[in-house]
């Protein structure tokens, strides 16, 4: 209640309509989803979210939570953070039929994440003339009464503010 009255007087943000932290998962450009290469990605017919043209196959959590599911292939996850957000990363487009090729996972399903730990090295060079894109596409499949927004173009790992996530309700 407190909050509230605070929130109010000085015109601030409710404590529990505070943005969740989201890092950036991996190094390169923003994208928009329209510009991945493949319809149930591009069309949003997986879900909402954007996309990242990898500088390195290096990617990190971008939030505190539980590895939800790690597809066998190691070209995707899900993750669920500790405020109820739930997303999919995927990395590259038809890597599914590389079976694991080129990839190394450090999690598996149920492993706690903290924001900035190494989730999945993926060896560009080894996989780039295999696939169609490499681009890496962040879904969100469940966002717990939040929206989200992010900047395109160039983005570090573990970069903050170039996505944000926020309560939908705010005033």
């Amino acid at each position: 209640m407190f909050n509230k009255i605070k929130a109010l007087i000085f015109q601030d943000k409710p404590e529990q309509q505070q943005e969740d932290g989201f890092i950036v998962p991996l190094s390169g450009e923003i994208i928009d989803l329209s510009h991945v290469p493949d319809e149930a990605f591009s069309q949003r017919m997986m879900g909402d979210g954007f996309a990242i043209q990898p500088e390195n196959g290096e990617v990190f959590s971008p939030v505190d939570g539980v590895v939800t599911t790690v597809v066998p292939s190691k070209h995707a996850f899900s993750i669920k953070s500790n405020s109820g957000i739930e997303f999919l990363i995927h990395f590259g487009v038809d890597t599914v039929k590389l079976k694991g090729e080129g990839f190394d996972v450090y999690v598996k399903e149920g492993s706690v994440v903290k924001a900035g730990d190494l989730i999945l090295k993926v060896n560009l060079e080894q996989i780039k003339d295999k696939v169609p894109s490499v681009a890496v596409s962040v879904i969100f499949i469940e966002l717990n009464g939040k929206s989200f927004s992010f900047k395109t173009g160039k983005a570090a790992a573990k970069e903050k503010d170039a996505v944000t996530i926020q309560y939908e309700d705010m005033q």
